[in-house]
């Protein structure tokens, strides 16, 4: 298993030479990926099985609510189907973890790295075993991205309310960790 210092999002990547659509949407999810990182970095069994008092998801089941934005992520930007129902595989946090900072990685690298598939031309495909729907990729953004980004600020509220609050040294603007 790979040690935090090994993993995608310990600090933000350095950013591109140019703004292009791609670039900023790519952007975005590098810091998404940061933020995951840290929100998820040091968790223990007692937050992963902390619980709002409102009937809400656990901090772990949360935690694969995000793994699967993730996944939806990086099939838009490599303009895959999402195929559902998908195999929900029993994985360890570790794994999830791991999983969903490599797919946010990826997803930022294949935007990044696009030479032929722009923005305008990537689609949210969902498919399933009756129906098939396209969305624009501008869904990508103000869907899954920002719920991601959402859940992930209630880890960061969950793990305080558990008595395991996220590092202070955690600069969001900056995109480092002083540690």
């Amino acid at each position: 298993m790979p040690h935090d210092n090994e993993l995608p999002y310990r600090q933000i990547p350095d950013y591109p030479d140019s703004y292009t659509p791609e670039n900023v949407a790519a952007r975005v999810i590098d810091g998404l990926g940061y933020r995951y990182f840290w929100a998820t970095e040091g968790l223990t069994g007692k937050d992963l099985e902390y619980r709002p008092g409102n009937g809400g998801r656990s901090t772990h089941e949360t935690i694969d609510h995000i793994y699967g934005l993730s996944l939806t992520i990086l099939n838009a930007s490599m303009n895959q189907a999402n195929v559902f129902p998908r195999e929900n595989p029993d994985r360890t946090f570790e794994e999830t973890r791991r999983m969903t900072l490599d797919n946010f990685n990826k997803a930022s690298q294949v935007l990044k790295d696009s030479k032929t598939n722009t923005m305008k031309d990537l689609k949210v495909i969902f498919k399933s075993v009756d129906n098939t729907s396209e969305y624009p990729y501008w869904n990508i953004l103000n869907g899954p991205i920002l719920d991601a980004v959402y859940h992930t600020g209630q880890l960061v509220s969950f793990r305080r309310s558990s008595g395991n609050p996220i590092n202070p040294n955690v600069r969001v603007f900056l995109g480092k960790t002083s540690e």
